[in-house]
């Protein structure tokens, strides 16, 4: 039986500590529990077995117009791993195309995150 469970609850604050632990206090608002506004969809998973957990998260900078997703696993021992998952990007205007290339980038990263879950793309 597989130890990783959905965590449909607001996004682990451990991402967000870590992150900015490793890559400096700022560096990450796309994980920061406080902003409100962030761009959806997310999914996370907790190992139940070991307490890792992993997180397919959009990523955005000043450029509105450029966001992607992004793997982060959190090893049970402490530190930030990104995972990359491949090509998950995609352009945010508010169209419909938009959201349809938004929802396939999304589609696309949450694929690689269960791969890497099932054991079928390790590490």
């Amino acid at each position: 039986m597989n130890a990783w469970r959905r965590y449909d609850s607001p996004l682990l604050p451990t991402f967000h500590e870590r992150f900015e632990k490793r890559w400096g206090k700022g560096s990450a608002p796309f994980l920061d529990p406080e902003v409100l506004e962030q761009p959806m969809p997310r999914a996370q998973w907790i190992n139940i077995d070991t307490g890792a957990a992993l997180a397919v998260v959009p990523i955005w900078t000043e450029d509105e117009a450029h966001r992607s997703f992004a793997m982060f696993y959190l090893p049970p021992a402490g530190d930030i791993w990104l995972l990359r998952p491949g090509a998950t990007g995609y352009l945010e205007s508010g169209q419909l195309e938009s959201i349809r290339l938004r929802n396939d980038a999304f589609k696309k990263a949450l694929k690689h995150a269960t791969e890497f879950i099932e054991g079928a793309n390790p590490l």
